[in-house]
């Protein structure tokens, strides 16, 4: 729907860098070194080489799998510097769960910072997804233990503070550590998937300081399950952090990180703008829902659907609720599906019995839900009837983490491929 399109393109990474640039000493004068890294990091790579142009003396572009952008060639856990727009080197990692093109791409930014000369400034685009796609494991962790970590968590329902907070205590790059190397000045821009648009939290901050602990770590795999459901390697570091056996992340106030700065230069709220904007053209009356919709999507749902009933309540007809957040997906079942599809799903009886002419979406702005080739989906009020048709039970799918496969059945399912930009996910309900 094209209302859930142009959120998309209003938080266009391009778009957001070009606006960052443009205010007056965004960036120190001199020779710049780039690292890019996450679900925007090709569109971000291509804004800084057209707008820095000959100031970017060595750059490297981490990207996700599924990146079909047509500049970069890619090849997992390898550079591809062959055909690679010029001073760019290309890595392929892994998302959500690190491989080792992930590992590969992590060293190498390190290399980068690393050779950061006194006149030069490192500057560093981060998008969502680049914790698991830029990776490199702490002394006496294996990759494999960071990947089945990450797996258990994601299982459990780890929500992103969760998962980054153990992820940084169980890395050489990330709470601070990436920023940590650079002998020079370091400037961060991030796109933030994360509600809250903590910096230390987006892409599990690799140039600003970790106020966390291996104590709140250790408390994130007791919350999410059991220590004794995750590697031995990884309970022992978290407990050696503890006892103060390791070094802790660089924490505020840290001397090597007081030439780095950081800063959030899109979000969740420019998609929703972007999509008000559109339903404003199309004649909708719009209002806006500024609170983030978090927590597991079954449940969520529901909740946020009365509150669209609230709101609209008042408004003239045809009414347009924007809303936007990232919800969690507790995976029990054998299905297929991301967190979108189930909050979508979830939402299916509720618009059934509202007894009026409505439909909503639920999509990631990157164009991926979960392990699907599908952003979100989209249903109304005749979804259950329509399901009911052909023999669908909307429960039974989503007790089995199946929305996928529900959707797929009645055409329902959003596809717009990867984005290249990644804020989270937004919410469109229309009421006629």
């Amino acid at each position: 729907m094209s209302i859930v399109r142009a959120g998309f393109g209003a938080a266009a990474a391009g778009r957001l860098l070009e606006r960052a640039l443009a205010v007056p000493g965004a960036l120190p004068d001199g020779p710049l070194r780039v690292i890019a890294a996450g679900k925007a990091s090709s569109s971000m790579a291509e804004a800084a080489r057209r707008l820095l142009g000959s100031r970017i003396r060595e750059g490297l572009v981490v990207l996700q799998p599924e990146h079909d952008g047509p500049d970069y060639p890619r090849k997992s856990g390898e550079s591809e510097s062959r055909d690679a727009p010029s001073p760019f080197e290309v890595i392929v990692g892994g998302h959500p769960v690190p491989t080792t093109g992930s590992e590969h791409a992590g060293r190498r930014a390190l290399g980068v910072a690393g050779s950061v000369q006194p006149d030069e400034t490192l500057v560093v685009l981060l998008s969502g997804g680049a914790s698991a796609l830029m990776a490199v494991p702490a002394t006496g962790v294996a990759l494999d233990d960071k990947r089945a970590t990450t797996d258990r968590l994601l299982r459990a329902g780890a929500d992103i503070l969760a998962l980054n907070t153990v992820r940084k205590h169980l890395s050489a790059i990330k709470g601070g550590w990436l920023a940590a190397r650079a002998p020079g000045a370091c400037r961060a821009f991030a796109i933030s998937d994360v509600v809250g648009d903590d910096l230390s939290v987006i892409a599990s901050g690799p140039t600003v300081a970790d106020s966390s602990t291996f104590a709140d770590a250790i408390e994130m795999l007791r919350r999410f399950g059991e220590e004794g459901a995750y590697p031995r390697e990884v309970v022992a570091r978290l407990a050696a952090g503890v006892r103060g056996d390791v070094p802790e992340t660089p924490k505020p106030g840290d001397p090597r990180l007081v030439r780095a700065a950081s800063t959030v230069i899109g979000g969740r709220r420019d998609a929703m703008e972007g999509a008000a904007r559109d339903a404003e053209r199309l004649g909708y009356h719009v209002v806006r829902i500024d609170a983030p919709v978090v927590g597991e999507a079954r449940l969520a749902a529901p909740s946020h659907f009365r509150e669209v009933a609230d709101r609209a309540a008042g408004v003239s007809r045809p009414a347009c609720i924007v809303s936007s957040g990232e919800t969690t997906v507790r995976v029990v079942g054998n299905g297929k599906g991301g967190r979108n599809q189930e909050f979508a799903l979830a939402l299916a009886a509720a618009l059934a019995s509202m007894g009026a002419p409505a439909a909503a979406a639920s999509a990631g702005t990157d164009g991926i839900d979960g392990p699907t080739d599908a952003a979100g989906a989209i249903v109304d009020a005749t979804t259950a009837e329509r399901a009911a048709a052909l023999g669908l039970d909307p429960r039974r799918f989503l007790d089995d983490n199946d929305s996928y496969h529900f959707f797929s059945a009645l055409d329902d399912l959003l596809r717009t491929g990867p984005t290249g930009t990644n804020v989270g996910d937004v919410q469109v309900a229309l009421i006629t």
